[in-house]
């Protein structure tokens, strides 16, 4: 298998499974919440066929990370009605945050996952291409997880984060806010297409976005080290 290969399928299953519990956590919030859309229509299930958008959640995400640049995409999006919701401002911010928030869990889960594998793989012993495999799955999760979450925080419709601000803001200011979503998108292809092209020493998402992923993924590597006890370098290294 050549190095592109073995990269894709170390990916690929990373963003879909990140990409499903993400949306899958959206409609099972807001089942708890009082609003039934997403499991009337069959949405909350982890079999990535009723969520895969072969463009948004495989394609893309896939150039991007295998590019090393920021990783998102998007699924089919989990139906939320509102309006049944049992208080729909607080309510829609608590299911607009559950995408990121299974993200981070995803996230802290597999830094877990990674260091039990170091652990019971031996400090003596190379890991084997099994072994290595799982590990750099594992590792591409955390980051895509995190990835993934942070991007969605942004405060731009329609991601997440645009959902908490039109939560917090007076009601007025509000529906102002919320007669941009239709913008939205393209404000996210001048973001990732147009601005890179016309500037392409800005980086701006990376100035974004950066700091908080690296942050967040060297916290998580503590706790992956402090799991496999000393032991985790042998996957890094491998």
């Amino acid at each position: 298998m050549n190095d592109t290969l073995y990269q894709a399928a170390t990916i690929i299953l990373p963003i879909v499974l990140a990409v499903v519990f993400h949306e899958v956590a959206h409609g099972y919030v807001a089942s708890l919440l009082g609003d039934q859309t997403a499991r009337a229509s069959g949405r909350l299930t982890l079999n990535p066929l009723r969520h895969v958008d072969p463009v948004g959640t495989v394609l893309l995400p896939g150039i991007l990370a295998l590019s090393h640049a920021p990783v998102f995409g998007w699924a089919k999006p989990v139906p939320v009605n509102a309006r049944r919701l049992r208080n729909p401002r607080r309510d829609m911010m608590l299911v607009a945050l559950a995408g990121p928030g299974s993200n981070l869990v995803m996230a802290l889960l597999s830094a877990v996952a990674l260091g039990l594998l170091a652990r019971i793989g031996g400090a003596d012993q190379q890991p084997g291409a099994v072994a290595q495999f799982a590990a750099q799955n594992l590792g591409n999760f955390i980051i895509i997880n995190i990835s993934l979450g942070l991007f969605n925080l942004l405060p731009i419709p329609p991601f997440d984060g645009s959902h908490v601000v039109e939560g917090l803001l007076p009601r007025p200011a509000a529906r102002v806010y919320a007669n941009f979503r239709s913008k939205g998108l393209l404000v996210v292809f001048a973001l990732i297409v147009v601005l890179p092209y016309l500037m392409p020493n800005l980086h701006l998402l990376d100035r974004v976005l950066g700091p908080p992923l690296e942050w967040v993924v060297g916290k998580l590597l503590v706790v992956t080290r402090f799991v496999a006890g000393g032991r985790a370098e042998q996957l890094f290294d491998a």
